[in-house]
């Protein structure tokens, strides 16, 4: 590996798996972990996080508003955050909510799944989207994903049905969708319920239709590694409107349509979205544009960098689909030890993640249900050479290119 000095002298040598020239801002000290490493450089010289929130001054103008006015809870930001979601996701209706977990729970309660039910999903995912059954005392039923969408494979689908199944919760993972219409086509045969977790997939569609556009009910949420963010939220998304006053319902302690003050048609929750949030949440959809673009700029970087080399794959969108990334996640080699890749790029000062781990061997999970290893084989193979990289739409090109080129020397 060459790193290349802000006095443009060379030191170290060349990586011969990416050839890429490190820009570091000061001569490495005799003692560094850049000199053990072939001059990447060490932590003090740079830290690079896994994921960066961007608020400019139009996010700052509109929470100032709230701070200013005497509404600070369900009050007109909430209203205009939820018509652009739903303008957005070409839906009816939107919901806002504290969490996209919050979302996926009224989604599953509003639709009526309970005790035994038991519902689809996947075990490769965030553990919010099996968790929302469980909290109606439904049965998450997991299904081996594909190799390619990460998704619900479609044709392992049936033979795992149930006299109790009763919905489908596919997961569009990463950003990237799942073969969400045949998996719909199988839920509409079978009359089961669809409810769509798109929490991680804002701004992503397939064929031209959104994601958070195809289920009964469908999710986004708005942590602040997402697409755009709100610090902690979630928006629900519909084309029922009697489903929609149910989940306004829940959302609001499960006061009735009009929010008659201690009238509670049904048990409900604290999901409410504030306003401060939700003006966060109406800075950025406005701003999406610019976001996407931004994470577009850094997934075409990672792409020229690490494109040609043969230990890794890059996460790619199929010809029909447009993906905005949520998260930047390769995959290894199998034979290439990851807990050491990433403990190395972390002495580089480059923070990485393993993304995810399978829900059937948490632990909870396999306490519960008695999952085992190789229950579901694709899953965990995938799960075993997965490393989500720095990706933000703030990610500057030098930071790029230094991950890159850690990435090549910890993998020597």
């Amino acid at each position: 590996m060459t790193v290349e000095r802000a006095d443009g002298e060379r030191t170290g040598s060349e990586s011969a798996a990416t050839g890429i020239v490190l820009p570091v801002t000061a001569p490495l000290s005799a003692g560094s972990v850049g000199d053990r490493a072939a001059g990447v450089a060490a932590p003090s010289h740079r830290t690079i996080g896994i994921a960066r929130p961007d608020i400019g001054p139009r996010e700052l103008e509109l929470v100032t508003q709230v701070l200013g006015s005497d509404v600070l809870a369900l009050g007109p930001f909430a209203r205009q955050f939820e018509a652009a979601a739903a303008r957005l996701a070409s839906r009816r209706e939107a919901i806002a909510c504290s969490s996209g977990t919050a979302g996926l729970h009224m989604g599953v309660r509003a639709l009526g799944l309970r005790d035994g039910d038991e519902v689809i999903t996947t075990p490769f995912s965030f553990v919010a989207s099996a968790n929302c059954l469980l909290y109606e005392r439904a049965v998450p039923r997991f299904v081996d994903i594909e190799e390619d969408s990460l998704g619900i494979d479609p044709d392992l689908v049936e033979a795992a049905a149930t006299r109790r199944t009763r919905g489908i919760l596919p997961v569009h993972v990463f950003g990237k969708p799942c073969r969400i219409r045949p998996l719909v086509e199988i839920a509409r045969r079978h009359g089961w319920a669809v409810i769509e977790d798109a929490c991680e997939g804002v701004g992503s569609s397939v064929g031209g239709r959104a994601l958070g556009s195809f289920g009964d009910v469908a999710t986004y949420g708005f942590y602040p590694n997402k697409q755009i963010t709100t610090g902690e939220g979630g928006m629900v998304l519909t084309d029922d409107p009697a489903l929609a006053e149910v989940i306004r319902s829940l959302r609001n302690q499960g006061r009735d349509a009009d929010g008659t003050w201690l009238r509670h048609v049904r048990l409900g929750y604290n999901y409410r979205l504030d306003e401060l949030s939700a003006a966060l949440g109406v800075a950025q959809l406005e701003r999406l544009g610019e976001l996407r673009r931004g994470r577009a700029r850094v997934a075409r970087a990672y792409e020229r960098l690490l494109g040609g080399l043969d230990w890794l794959t890059l996460p790619r969108a199929n010809v029909d689909e447009s993906v905005d990334w949520f998260v930047y996640v390769i995959r290894l080699d199998p034979r290439i030890d990851r807990d050491r890749v990433i403990a190395k790029l972390a002495e580089f000062g480059v923070c990485t993640r393993p993304y995810f781990a399978p829900l059937h061997l948490q632990p909870f999970y396999r306490e519960t249900f008695g999952y085992q290893p190789g229950d579901f084989p694709v899953t965990e193979r995938v799960a075993a050479t997965t490393l989500a990289l720095p990706f933000s739409s703030r990610l500057p090109e030098e930071d790029v290119r230094y991950v890159a080129s850690a990435l090549a020397e910890a993998v020597a």
